[in-house]
């Protein structure tokens, strides 16, 4: 039996957040105020008929922070679950998981299966790593394929908990948690598949997320961590 863990672990960012994932959060806040002072400049001008300020156009259809970034279907999310009202971080994570590891190409396309999955991130773009979770999903051929032989996969939850470098990284800081409010989550269990003809398998997985339960506020997903820690 694990020993239970404290109620103010420490933010994501201060365990395994990536040097990338730092650099395009300071990016973002330098962008926010480059916005602010440019709009505060244009409103207390000196009367002259202002220059409107240039601002960034829409993505192209093409590009990753598009389409594939939020889908949105008109058919629904498919088999993919909805987001649970839960505000504890552990039960989250262990349900994050469950809905990562699971899915059916036998009613839901590649597109539903984005768009479930999106719904259960956190709506903070400077907290929300949603090309870590996305990548899980296999390209629109594999998919095809694997729609083609009726493949899907069910999951279950052994286990979730804190990992040791976020209590320790509590114990060095406990006052930190309260910027983003983020929670690292290690959770453990089994995923089964089956397709057509009886073929299947299953084997054990573990996953390393980032939840984000903001006091007074369910729970959401932030990220996948790059990489599993005990």
């Amino acid at each position: 039996m694990r020993k239970r863990l404290p109620s103010l672990p420490l933010p994501f960012c201060a365990v395994g957040w990536s040097n990338n994932k730092r650099i395009a959060i300071v990016a973002l806040i330098v962008a926010v105020l480059v916005a602010i002072a440019a709009t505060v400049a244009w409103l207390s001008g000196n009367g002259n008929s202002p220059q409107s300020p240039e601002v960034a156009t829409a993505p192209p259809a093409d590009s990753p922070s598009s389409s594939e970034a939020a889908p949105k279907p008109a058919t629904g999310s498919g088999a993919v679950p909805a987001p649970p009202q839960i505000a504890e971080p552990v039960a989250y994570a262990k349900a994050a998981a469950q809905m990562l590891w699971s899915y059916d190409t036998r009613d839901t396309g590649r597109d539903q299966q984005l768009a479930g999955m999106r719904a259960w991130m956190t709506s903070e773009t400077a907290y929300s790593d949603w090309a870590s979770v996305s990548g899980q999903v296999p390209d629109p051929l594999l998919w095809s394929r694997m729609a083609d032989q009726d493949q899907y996969a069910t999951a279950s939850v052994t286990e979730g908990h804190y990992p040791s470098a976020f209590k320790q990284a509590l114990a060095d800081d406990p006052s930190a948690i309260t910027q983003a409010y983020i929670y690292v989550v290690t959770v453990n269990g089994k995923q089964q598949i089956a397709w057509t003809k009886g073929g299947g398998g299953a084997e054990a997985r573990a996953e390393t997320l980032a939840v984000q339960c903001r006091p007074n506020h369910d729970c959401s997903l932030a990220a996948i961590a790059p990489s599993v820690t005990q």
